[in-house]
């Protein structure tokens, strides 16, 4: 087989040309893990979990890396790309060593600590490895007496990493890989900067293994830059993994949205589920719900503590759960092999988000079911979706009255038969047999009446109602004067104030920093646990920001908040006094801009304090400001243009 080079040039300004090799999914270079030279250990390992045959993007890397080469691997999630970095990592460590010698930087906690289980999972016959997840929201002492103790392996969050790296407890003097896993996803969030920050600061000669779903330009220019004379690998599994997820759409009607739920979740066969919605409050809501109608269903959202959400996620594998209610942030990098079904409760805002949601099934060959709630007004993203994802997304219809009873009358019945079969019954037997003597009423009457007894008030079976017919897939294309503006604003409606609940705050980056709202959103909800649906509104000027948060914020998230780095500078937050003036704000939406009420009545004097002899500095404020206005006026007009591409960013 080719080898597959990149050669470096020697000017920055040289454009590569990456020459890429192909190949399908079913295609390996090497048969057995075995023939792939993994130390001893680490074979043992991979035969016990119950690995085979390794991967596509398995069987190019790892030779490769245990060669000591640079890799720049394209490969969606789901390939095996973790083992792909994981397994020449542990048979290149040197045991004798205290100090790192890998990091694997990964844009989610969640991945992190997947990634880390991982390394120890295959690290199960090496007793003296140790590996180290490092994320916001967790205690920096627990962190750095660990460090202090020695690892092998960190994999971390870039923020949390980079409070490491400035406080001098994660030494990288002896390390000898790292690995970019998710590059793309580390770009969408806004971690890009803090990623090369690393880059530059990382001892040389080193190894970078850099793994993304997609190749965008920043992502090339960081395989130029810091990569050298990298092989890269292609693995071409979009289709293949599109075909083995069942894609179907509701579309919502007169019944409710959570009863329409309710049946799917009665009618279809399961084994473990995630249901997609937009809000931390509705993770709550529909887990409670879900609960108190029998099923085994939790919360799963940025508000939750870590603990609880690794407890969770466990109890998902173990089969002690079987239905998480999600956020994209809380769900995002969750690999769990019993989910077999993604129900998008709530239709994303962009076609981006969908395929990371339905991402969570049909993975590694498995079969996985993907159904979407679409509401009239939500049609043109249906439509989006289908374009994104190059496939028709079929309709469903709701399970009837009749086949809802008719799985309830069978569920009751080996419900019975279980019983019967696992558990003692010679107590209650006694006990029927004496009040039959004593009331003279036959066995088959007293257990109806006890069936319904245990029923309670809750009807076993459904009342039939007719279903009003919901709008049909022949709607979609048809203009609707109603319908929600596909855009990447995260409130369709602007309000000057803060909304009821939330809190203004300033924090010192700007324009002048080239931030964009997607920096901001995807820093604060990493490192500090915050749903990235409960940042609103953040305003963007010259030299500091406005963004709005929950009130009340606990005294060590607004302690992270202080410490976390955009654009190459700490946030450096600070809560702005009630009705302070600010300057009115440009807008950063991508539709139609929306008239504001005026900050401030006319006959008002601004609020602000200033130092005396400061007029002028406080009029050429004003001005950057007004400059600024002017030109955010221009951009929106721009992006108003019909038929305007969508952004994949982060939504504010």
């Amino acid at each position: 087989m080719p080898k597959k080079k990149l050669t470096r040039p020697h000017s920055d300004k040289t454009v590569i040309i990456l020459k890429k090799v192909e190949y399908p999914m079913s295609a390996t270079k090497a048969d057995k893990f075995s023939q792939l030279n993994l130390s001893k250990p680490l074979i043992e390992s991979i035969r016990e979990i119950g690995y085979e045959d390794p991967s596509p993007i398995q069987a190019e890397t790892i030779p490769l890396l245990l060669e000591g080469k640079d890799v720049l691997g394209q490969a969606q999630t789901g390939t095996g790309k973790t083992a792909a970095f994981a397994l020449p990592i542990l048979s290149n460590l040197d045991f004798s060593q205290r100090n790192p010698q890998a990091l694997v930087l990964t844009p989610t906690r969640e991945l992190a600590i997947q990634v880390a289980e991982a390394f120890q999972k295959y690290a199960s016959k090496i007793p003296s490895f140790h590996v180290l997840p490092i994320y916001g929201g967790q205690d920096y002492g627990g962190q750095i007496r660990a460090l202090k103790r020695g690892v092998h392996v960190v994999v971390g969050t870039p923020g949390r990493v980079m409070d490491h790296m400035r406080k001098k407890t994660l030494k990288l003097a002896e390390l000898k890989t790292l690995v970019l896993d998710e590059a793309d996803e580390m770009l969408r969030m806004g971690f890009i900067d803090d990623v090369e920050w690393v880059l530059e600061q990382i001892p040389k000669p080193r190894q970078i293994a850099l793994f993304s779903a997609t190749m965008p330009n920043q992502i090339r220019r960081i395989a130029t830059n810091h990569l050298s004379d990298p092989a890269q690998i292609t693995i071409k599994v979009k289709t293949a993994t599109a075909n083995l997820i069942r894609q179907r759409f509701w579309p919502v009607s007169g019944l409710h949205k959570l009863d329409a739920l309710t049946r799917i979740l009665e009618a279809e066969t399961f084994d473990g589920m995630i249901i997609f919605v937009r809000t931390r409050i509705v993770t709550v809501e529909l887990a409670q719900k879900l609960t108190a109608r029998g099923f085994a269903a939790t919360a799963l959202n940025g508000d939750i503590a870590q603990n609880q959400r690794e407890r969770t996620i466990e109890q998902l594998k173990k089969g002690q759960l079987d239905i998480i209610v999600a956020t994209d942030v809380a769900a995002r990098g969750l690999d769990v092999d019993r989910i077999s079904h993604v129900i998008n409760y709530d239709i994303p805002h962009d076609t981006e988000a969908y395929i990371h949601r339905i991402g969570r099934t049909g993975r590694a060959g498995r079969q996985g079911d993907a159904i979407l709630f679409v509401a009239p007004r939500e049609r043109r993203m249906l439509s989006a979706i289908e374009r994104a994802t190059q496939k028709k997304i079929e309709i469903m219809e709701l399970p009837s009255t009749k086949i809802i009873n008719t799985k309830r009358i069978e569920t009751f019945k080996e419900n019975i038969s279980k019983t019967l079969a696992e558990s003692d019954l010679g107590l209650f037997t006694t006990l029927i047999e004496q009040y039959q003597k004593e009331h003279d009423t036959p066995p088959l009457k007293i257990a109806a009446a006890l069936a319904k007894l245990l029923q309670g008030a809750t009807p076993l079976l459904l009342e039939h109602k007719p279903i009003k017919k919901g709008w049909t897939s022949a709607d979609k294309e048809k203009p609707n004067r109603s319908s929600e503006r596909v855009a990447n604003s995260r409130q369709g409606r602007r309000e000057h104030k803060p909304l009821k609940g939330m809190q203004r705050y300033r924090i010192a980056v700007g324009h002048i920093h080239q931030v964009m709202p997607g920096n901001i959103v995807g820093a604060i909800a990493n490192e500090t646990g915050i749903d990235a649906k409960n940042i609103g509104r953040i305003n963007i000027f010259d030299d500091y920001s406005t963004v709005d948060l929950p009130e009340e914020m606990p005294t060590e998230v607004f302690s992270d908040l202080q410490k976390t780095w955009v654009a190459g500078q700490t946030l450096k937050i600070t809560r702005l006094i009630e009705n302070k003036d600010q300057p009115r704000e440009p807008k950063h939406g991508h539709g139609r801009p929306e008239k504001k009420p005026s900050p401030i009545a006319k006959d008002k004097k601004p609020s602000v304090k200033k130092k005396p002899n400061k007029k002028a500095k406080l009029r050429a404020a004003q001005k950057q400001v007004s400059d600024a206005q002017a030109k955010a006026k221009d951009k929106i007009k721009k992006r108003n243009k019909p038929k305007r591409k969508s952004n994949a960013k982060t939504s504010l």
